[in-house]
């Protein structure tokens, strides 16, 4: 079995945040979110990660992390590049904003033929997460039967703002259905979601935060689903348009091509949404290194 391969989604944005937000230091030795993540995933197992970037970026990122992390793991960039369409597809003169994560997954297509997780560069998954996924990854994932660590809704929300959340139906350990709500807060008793002006209570369900564990055969799905979405989209709302791999998932699930797992983990999720979210996540990080968990230098030999 070939040992399976972390991918990190880091082109995106990060529009409400305001600057590349998967570069922001976060822990006490000037590391990033993906710092963890990564270091995370090495004790794991993980011998080998991918970083989804923007071609303008690979500097800016070799210099802050590559350099660190390749004495310990070796480390490859696949780039988001926007005018990588579908034939028949050109990208709309003067669009910015990317195609969406179904967009950024198929930047992997080329270069990555082992089994592989992929994650969110700003959010933080835990420990205990990687090991699970790792595990899936080594002994149970198939060309039909991919792996999707979930969370509970109510520990994925912000003090600072809304958030949009991919709903998960599970039945006998399987997702069944993944939904994505936008703007979602917390409530006195819960959490709540705007609905035609009206604040509606939702149960507290688990979410997907993006973290998937896939085989290669996930590409030529998703290049039939991207295709399909540009085919209804594009016309109408060229400039932004959007599909995100919850959404992918959720098609493809509905079609019944796939079935996904759903993994268990003790680990806490937490994120930078806003820049407002940030203290909360440099003060947890520092808890966590001072309980041992993580050294002071994640990258010092």
């Amino acid at each position: 079995m070939r040992k399976p391969v972390l991918a990190i989604l880091a082109a995106g944005m990060g529009s409400r945040y305001g600057g590349l937000k998967q570069m922001d230091t976060v822990g006490s030795n000037q590391e990033s979110i993906i710092d963890f993540s990564i270091y995370d995933a090495k004790e794991a197992g993980f011998e080998k990660v991918v970083l989804i970037i923007r071609k303008e970026h690979e500097e800016a990122f070799e210099k802050a992390l590559g350099s660190k992390v390749r004495q310990f793991m070796e480390v490859e960039y696949a780039f988001q590049d926007m005018n990588d369409l579908p034939e028949g597809y050109q990208l709309p003169e003067g669009r910015v904003k990317p195609w969406g994560t179904t967009h950024a997954l198929l930047a992997l297509r080329n270069q990555v033929t082992e089994p592989f997780m992929i994650i969110n560069a700003d959010d933080y998954y835990g420990k205990d997460s990687f090991k699970v996924m790792y595990d899936f990854l080594m002994n149970e994932v198939s060309d039909d039967n991919f792996g999707m660590v979930g969370y509970h809704l109510e520990n994925t929300l912000t003090d600072n703002g809304t958030v949009t959340r991919a709903i998960c139906e599970v039945e006998d350990g399987y997702l069944q259905k993944i939904v994505e709500i936008q703007k979602i807060r917390k409530a006195s008793n819960g959490a709540e979601y705007e609905e035609n002006g009206e604040w509606v209570a939702i149960n507290d369900s688990l979410v997907s935060m993006n973290y998937w564990g896939f085989t290669p055969k996930i590409f030529e799905l998703c290049e039939t689903v991207f295709k399909d979405f540009l085919n209804r989209e594009y016309e109408n709302n060229p400039m932004k348009c959007e599909h995100v791999i919850p959404t992918a998932v959720g098609e493809l699930l509905k079609a019944n091509q796939i079935r996904v797992q759903m993994l268990t983990s003790n680990s806490k999720w937490f994120g930078v949404t806003y820049q407002e979210d940030k203290p909360l996540v440099v003060k947890n990080l520092q808890e966590y290194k001072d309980k041992g968990y993580y050294p002071f230098d994640l990258w010092k030999k």
